[in-house]
């Protein structure tokens, strides 16, 4: 598999980013979440890597972001 795109969504009662992904085969999927980005983007390399068999997972993992993001200055 060369790529993989994870939704991710901002949600509004933890505040935190939920990142998830369907098989496209209907076999299960990843579901993960993140306090931030940073915290996010480990959280889904982790489960990625747990999700797919030592060689079979994909090359890159792309992230499309259901809602733009805004960042707040102070």
């Amino acid at each position: 598999m060369e790529e993989i795109t994870l939704q991710i969504h901002h949600d509004e009662e933890s505040g935190w980013l939920v990142a998830s992904w369907d098989a496209p085969d209907g076999s299960g999927g990843i579901t993960t979440q993140g306090r931030d980005l940073r915290d996010l983007q480990q959280q889904v390399t982790e489960a990625v890597a747990a999700y797919f068999d030592d060689g079979a997972g994909p090359r890159r993992i792309r992230f499309h972001f259901v809602s733009d993001p805004i960042l707040v200055q102070a």
